[in-house]
């Protein structure tokens, strides 16, 4: 199992580049860089690839409306010359909140736009000569506007023909899809112990269909991180992003999140949270997360009890475990999850 963590999001770029750079001395072995609506990603995983030498730079993610198939295949091989291969891109649909209210897209036909995506990306990395017509047209025909387009292959030429692909699902569809195309999935708010009731199903059935030149699918998941007799405070500092998901991200109905806690058995809670997040009550909202939910997705408490934690993530199929480091020692705390890995 590998380690890796997420870049403080919202923070000062240099100044959490400068704390990943740190991390990776401790052994950390990949970092992952959010978009949403905030800094370009992009941007800070070209900062970080000069800041590093050895960790992975994981795109985590690169929305799949705002950015042409093309764009992303330019971006993947972008940061895997300057990082010298080290680069992984996430690949998602974000939400509709952020697509059509941030890049002003039509939020439609996920599923078709990622495999796409995906498909077009390694045929581009493997510098084919691209003539495509599906959701994205490449050249644009001229029955669309299109005049002096032609088929091209990328100018560059890739340090590597295959950058590892992820993608963050949770709906069975979505799901089923990347166990059966992707490199990689990562999963937002996974509990390891309830993770199989969810997903056991659609993975299997993406497995099934899976080409064996993919190999095993990679599982990204993990929580905050605390070790010592008084840790397991630190899993409180879960319901903030907790009742942001469940009760924030998207409204009444349309809400994967809060779809997802409601398939973990948190029916009533899920929609308390919702109710009073979206009528601005966010404390109250964060007071209604369960503890048992904010206690199964970290790893906060005694050293015995953060082992057995790992564990049940390694149980529950995660192959890099991605943590969240509380305390004033993050360090510390990378170096001996690693040695336990």
């Amino acid at each position: 199992m590998e380690l890796s963590a997420p870049l403080a999001y919202a923070a000062d770029p240099r100044q959490a580049a400068d704390d990943a750079a740190a991390l990776e001395s401790a052994g950390l072995d990949a970092v992952w860089v959010a978009e949403a609506y905030g800094f370009d990603s992009p941007t800070i995983m070209g900062y970080l690839a000069a800041r590093t030498q050895r960790m992975k730079i994981g795109a985590a993610i690169l929305n799949v409306y705002s950015r042409t198939p093309a764009l992303i295949a330019q971006t993947a091989a972008g940061l895997d010359a300057v990082s010298g291969g080290r680069a992984v891109i996430g690949l998602g649909a974000s939400g509709p909140q952020v697509v059509e209210g941030w890049h002003g897209k039509a939020y439609d036909k996920p599923l078709g736009r990622t495999r796409e995506t995906i498909e077009l990306t390694r045929r581009i990395l493997r510098r084919e000569v691209i003539d495509h017509h599906g959701i994205t047209d490449m050249p644009l025909p001229p029955e669309k506007g299109g005049r002096l387009g032609k088929p091209l292959k990328i100018l560059s030429r890739p340090v590597r023909p295959e950058v590892p692909l992820y993608v963050a699902s949770l709906g069975p569809a979505n799901v089923r899809m990347t166990a059966e195309i992707a490199d990689g999935w990562l999963p937002t708010l996974f509990i390891p112990e309830k993770a199989h009731q969810v997903w056991g199903t659609p993975l299997a059935e993406g497995a099934a269909k899976r080409a064996p030149e993919l190999g095993s699918l990679q599982v990204v998941a993990g929580g905050l991180l605390a070790i010592g007799e008084d840790a397991a405070a630190a899993r409180d500092l879960a319901r903030p992003n907790i009742a942001l998901y469940v009760g924030g991200m998207g409204a009444v109905g349309k809400n994967f999140y809060n779809d997802l806690a409601v398939a973990y058995g948190y029916e009533k809670e899920a929609k308390l949270i919702q109710e009073l997040y979206l009528s601005g009550k966010k404390k109250e909202a964060e007071a209604a997360v369960p503890d048992e939910f904010c206690e199964l997705m970290s790893l906060c408490g005694p050293e015995s009890y953060v082992r057995e934690r790992v564990e049940a993530f390694r149980a529950a199929g995660v192959t890099m475990l991605n943590v969240i480091p509380v305390g004033p020692e993050p360090a510390r705390l990378v170096e001996t999850v690693k040695n336990w890995l």
